[in-house]
């Protein structure tokens, strides 16, 4: 029977990962969480996954247990980050998911560090243009034809970064709590005792707004973004890559998920998972596994 323990590891910068190792396996496989989550948010996932693989999911820098000492300007400081922590466990030829925020993360980490992972699994991930920050009209509503440029202005919008850094302040689990029913827990909520733990585990994330920022700025195509220009380096991905989007998801559009396969180019392959939104884990867990263990068991009887 497969165990998972909550670890940390003190990494060269200072900063310490918390991450949640599961026992037994032998193929190992990384899990990257995204915006107002951490590796708490894998918990099925890791219950769940067939006994063949070895597990491992990160808290990135300024969620759940790790610590958070400097503020993060990119991506790239979440992918060295994760860099730091490989190397320590001393881990190779692993694939590595991410999963939104998590899918820019582990994008970044196999362009800087090619030689690491085997497959790359990308989950309803912002796309490799990154993930726009558009800002707010007196009304409350979205301003489509403003996006903020500056992590002072992120700081100060009053549609997304204020409501949900009180929301966070205040413990105010109704708000949240309706935010992921309307953008995320749309058709399906977990159930009632999983549900408040996950409430809990967004409270502890410290670096919201510099989230929102790094995405906002996050370009690795060949084509300007509308904010930056791109590092042209999506198109030397060269392993493997699994693209997955829900059919209803609300938070990464279909064109974001476009955008990631033009980019990567002919080794991404794509698969829709029906009737479910921005967590398939939640929506269809059943559906998800059988596409990942698909998709890794056909690479590893390639290799």
């Amino acid at each position: 029977m497969t165990k998972v323990q909550l670890k940390k590891a003190l990494l060269g910068n200072g900063e310490t990962l918390a991450y949640r190792e599961r026992s037994g396996g032998h193929i190992p496989l990384v899990l990257v969480h995204g915006n107002m989550t951490s590796s708490k948010h894998w918990d099925i996932v890791l219950e769940n996954m067939d006994e063949r693989y070895k597990m491992y999911a990160v808290d990135m820098r300024g969620f759940g247990e790790s610590s958070y000492y400097r503020e993060i300007k990119s991506i790239k400081d979440l992918s060295d980050d994760l860099k730091d922590w490989v190397d320590g466990l001393g881990l190779k030829e692993f694939s590595i998911m991410g999963w939104s925020t998590g899918g820019a993360v582990a994008m970044q980490y196999v362009i800087d560090y090619p030689d690491d992972c085997k497959n790359l699994i990308l989950l309803a991930s912002a796309s490799t243009r990154g993930y726009p920050f558009m800002g707010t009209k007196e009304d409350g509503t979205t301003d489509l034809g403003k996006r903020l440029r500056t992590i002072d202005e992120v700081k100060l919008d009053k549609g997304k970064t204020i409501p949900v850094q009180a929301a966070y302040d205040r413990n105010d689990r109704e708000f949240l709590r309706n935010l992921w029913n309307a953008l995320i827990y749309s058709h399906t909520q977990p159930d009632v005792r999983c549900y408040e733990e996950y409430i809990d585990d967004m409270r502890t994330q410290r670096n919201l707004a510099h989230i929102y920022h790094a995405l906002n700025t996050f370009n690795i195509s060949d084509v300007h973004n509308g904010l930056v220009d791109g590092s042209g380096k999506a198109g030397t991905i060269s392993i493997p890559v699994l693209v997955l989007r829900g059919e209803r998801d609300y938070v990464i559009t279909k064109e974001m998920t476009e955008e990631i396969i033009e980019d990567i180019g002919e080794n991404a392959v794509f698969v829709e998972l029906k009737n479910s939104g921005h967590s398939p884990l939640i929506d269809d867990l059943d559906q998800l596994l059988d596409t990942i263990h698909s998709f890794l068991q056909t690479k590893e009887e390639m290799a």
